[in-house]
């Protein structure tokens, strides 16, 4: 029978036959620490109507577009956590972050030293890199899939009809040397999506929206553990207060300025531009980092 000291024993036995035990598992503490929020809070009524509210018009905004909940996961840090404890390295390979809710379509095969920038905006730069596995050997063939805001601050699948199709996106296949490079512009700062629920908490609890400036990759090879993870650009605003707390430290970068006329007309870019270096390293499938340092250090 049900009382107040025993709520949470009471609801978490009725788990007890799931034949399934890691679901027992879940759902039981899962019920602990519910119950033991609610008792620490004291919740009245009328604020868990207000949540009820709250993640109903959560979910009414979601759409094959926009995903909500992926967004309220992102600002209360449980995507982070969970990308971080799934996907430890022990500092021996690159560090993964979240993958936000914006990689949304495929990315358009691009060849080697293509320009992703489709929309004419923002200032040039040449983002190169290699891919490694553990010990620095070369991955050749790497599949290296990149996407960013343009300069204005969104993806094209949030501007249909404004971007072109697959702006700032591509596929590229990493060369024999495991090195892939191509020409994009400087990522900037931008908010995430503040005119829903999300927001609203955001602003209720005196937070920001605004993500660091930074390029997605999720980098992957035969034989190896993917990686979807992040650079950061080094000077960008919001690097100790990401919305989404996605920084660590491994993954901030400088972009450097180049003026130098022979060296753009080789790349194809106009004079002066700007570089981003980013390399990255696979564990090997399978392969267990070591124990210590789980995580890794964030900023």
């Amino acid at each position: 029978m049900f009382d107040e000291e025993r709520s949470a024993e009471v609801v978490a036995a009725s788990f007890a036959g799931t034949p399934d035990p890691r679901l027992r598992q879940v759902m039981t503490s899962l019920v602990q620490h519910l119950h033991a929020f609610v008792k620490d809070v004291e919740l009245t009524e009328e604020e868990w109507g207000v949540a009820i509210d709250f993640l109903t018009r959560t979910g009414q905004l979601s759409d094959e577009v926009r995903q909500e909940f992926i967004l309220l996961s992102d600002v209360l840090g449980v995507s982070m956590l969970v990308e971080t404890i799934n996907h430890r390295t022990g500092g021996t390979s690159t560090e993964s972050t979240v993958l936000g809710p914006f990689h949304m379509v495929e990315s358009p095969v691009r060849d080697l030293g293509a320009d992703i920038a489709l929309d004419g905006k923002g200032t040039p730069c040449l983002v190169s890199g290699r891919v490694t596995g553990p010990d620095g050997e070369p991955l050749p063939g790497a599949a290296v899939d990149v996407w960013q805001t343009n300069e204005d601050g969104f993806y094209d699948v949030q501007q249909p009809g404004v971007q072109p199709a697959g702006n700032l996106r591509g596929m590229f296949t990493a060369d024999e040397q495991g090195r892939f490079w191509f020409r994009s512009v400087v990522p900037r700062w931008y908010p995430i999506p503040d005119d829903g629920p999300v927001g609203q908490l955001l602003a209720a609890t005196g937070r920001h929206p605004n993500r660091p400036a930074h390029l997605h990759f999720i980098v992957a090879a035969p034989g190896h553990r993917p990686v979807t993870t992040h650079v950061f650009v080094a000077d960008s605003p919001y690097l100790d207060s990401d919305a989404v707390f996605g920084v660590k430290e491994s993954l901030v970068r400088p972009v450097h300025e180049v003026d130098d006329p022979a060296r753009a007309a080789e790349v194809g870019l106009p004079n002066p531009f700007c570089t981003l270096t980013f390399d990255l390293s696979l564990l090997r499938a399978g392969q267990e980092p070591p124990a210590t340092n789980p995580g890794g250090r964030s900023r």
